[in-house]
């Protein structure tokens, strides 16, 4: 196996088919029975069947999900935290059997993957939010979507037979294939990865170059998926990635690559699961930092760094480097956390996402202590045009 970890499970999975299998399955997808599924279910899709989501294989059976949801484990003991599910309506699941296969569609109704239905059953939706997002409330944007999905749950293996149709990014949608062999041709073992939804400010920048004093290569990974409607654009915030590390990072021990997969803001189980999928693409450490994938005031500022705790290091696999809230300092004259800097707030710059854009809104520059000046304008611009 390329790279310097073993994927989650010790294999990576691959679900795509290819030539005479493939040819196969197209020809007789006529007569196959079909769905349509949302672009979140294709993000999934796409994970699965290239070993991002290892060792699962499909969407996750009622064993599966019930102890994921319940214990944060497969039903063989393995850690995950997040339920990979494929939901239909109640009229839909009446028209397929169990032991078939049925073909999955895109919305534009191309032919995607395929299915093998081992089982189809029903779930409490209050119960898996109150479980994997820790509230019921329906402005939280996971529980939002979860509430608004089918009252059925498919579960199965999948094969792979087109790509979804993406057109954005096409050349950092790296797959844990061909990041593992980048990492091996590097000659990188201590590889860090980097979460985000976000541009990068000078707060992240601190975290990444702190890891990269005891890493070979640092992995920014952006989310691309779908995501809440007021989040940055992914194209937008490529390019903020693209000029930080033209200007600002040791480019040969930096590789960026886009994750397709969709947020669930689900905090701390949302952070296991990126820790285990950075595992599969071949990442050695993992950094965690303050309220890592939350929402709202829905999870304590460090949960995700506590949620650790309740596995063993080894059954994890990859290590978490967990780091506190960072910012500038006037008085330090530094970025710095709140374990390192001993002055009160009065001397601190930073800023919510809610000043941020009432900055840009009203076309005021972003201060220098909170953001590269190229990143700024990047932003300044995309908002001017919205």
């Amino acid at each position: 196996m390329e790279g310097s970890i073993l994927p989650h499970g010790g294999k990576l999975v691959n679900r795509i088919i290819e030539g005479k299998e493939r040819a196969e399955v197209l020809k007789r997808a006529k007569s196959l029975k079909s769905i349509s599924v949302s672009q979140r279910i294709l993000s999934d899709l796409e994970l699965i069947a290239v070993g991002a989501f290892s060792p699962i294989e499909g969407f996750m059976a009622k064993e599966d999900y019930q102890s994921v949801v319940e214990d944060m484990r497969l039903k063989n003991g393995l850690p995950w935290s997040i339920p990979l599910t494929l939901p239909v309506s109640e009229d839909e699941a009446l028209t397929l059997k169990e032991g078939e296969d049925i073909l999955l569609k895109d919305e534009s109704q191309n032919p995607i993957a395929t299915l093998h239905l081992e089982e189809k059953f029903s779930y409490n939706k209050e119960k898996e939010a109150k479980e994997v997002y820790r509230t019921n409330d329906e402005a939280h944007p996971g529980v939002s979507v979860l509430y608004a999905q089918g009252d059925v749950l498919l579960g199965g293996r999948i094969s792979e037979i087109n790509k979804p149709a993406y057109v954005e990014l096409p050349k950092y949608r790296l797959n844990p294939i061909q990041t593992r062999r980048i990492f091996r041709e590097r000659r990188w073992s201590r590889i860090v990865a980097f979460q985000t939804r976000n541009p990068i400010h000078r707060a992240h920048e601190y975290l990444q170059k702190c890891a990269l004093e005891m890493a070979d290569g640092l992995l920014i990974h952006p989310i691309v998926g779908e995501t809440k409607s007021d989040d940055i654009p992914a194209f937008v915030r490529i390019k903020c990635y693209e000029i930080l590390i033209e200007n600002y990072y040791p480019k040969d021990r930096v590789l960026l690559s886009v994750l397709p997969a969709a947020m669930r803001y689900a905090g701390p189980r949302e952070a296991i699961f990126h820790a285990l999928v950075r595992k599969n693409f071949g990442c050695t450490h993992f950094i965690v930092g303050r309220d890592h994938a939350g929402v709202g005031n829905y999870y304590g500022t460090y949960d995700a760094h506590k949620i650790f705790d309740e596995f063993k290091p080894e059954e994890i696999g990859i290590i978490p480097l967990f780091f506190d809230h960072a910012f500038y300092c006037k008085r330090c004259s530094a970025m710095v956390t709140t374990k390192t800097c001993p002055h009160p707030a009065d001397f601190h710059v930073h800023l919510s996402g809610t000043k941020v854009r009432e900055l840009l809104k009203n076309k005021q520059n972003l201060p220098l202590e909170f953001t590269r000046p190229e990143v700024g304008s990047i932003l300044m611009k995309a908002y001017e045009s919205i």
